[in-house]
């Protein structure tokens, strides 16, 4: 076994280890971990992938991809994937280059709020919680004067 071989073999179990520790320590439904593993050429060019149907409602494609494999790049075909929650969108897996040679970042689920008007609805949304409290504390006090009057009507 050449050198290379094993300290990329002792990459891969490290990360492996790692990510098996995160993943048991955090509940998997809240948990997004990622493991980057350096190959020193880049990524081939992504393939072009004819679309088959989409096998329901609820489904988004997801592009094929080069993945890591033994040292190598291995191209992953694209799927379809069915979407976890309202508002998620896929972040597709990609590759940046560091000094230390090409990492793949893992594809995740994420929830959009990239509305162009979000910081102002956001705004609005807490106008709006201000004036429900100001109504409310209108109610409580208008209750009050109600229950004050009905005690000083009460005969003595």
């Amino acid at each position: 076994m050449s050198i290379k071989n094993v300290s990329f073999a002792r990459m891969a179990a490290t990360a492996a280890v790692a990510a098996m520790s995160i993943a048991l320590a955090i509940p998997a439904a809240q948990a997004q971990v990622s493991v980057g593993i350096s190959i020193g050429s880049a990524p081939p060019p992504l393939r072009y992938e004819a679309r088959p149907p989409a096998p329901g409602q609820g489904y988004v494609w997801t592009e094929g991809y080069w993945e890591p494999s033994q040292g190598r790049y291995r191209w992953h075909p694209g799927y379809w994937n069915q979407v976890p929650y309202q508002g998620a969108y896929y972040v597709h897996p990609h590759w940046d280059h560091y000094p230390e040679g090409w990492r793949m970042h893992e594809g995740y689920w994420a929830h959009e709020d990239h509305d162009p008007h979000h910081w102002d609805n956001r705004k609005a949304d807490k106008e709006e919680r201000k004036d429900q409290k100001q109504e409310r504390k209108a109610d409580r006090k208008d209750n009050r004067d109600d229950q004050r009057d009905k005690r000083d009507e009460r005969p003595r």
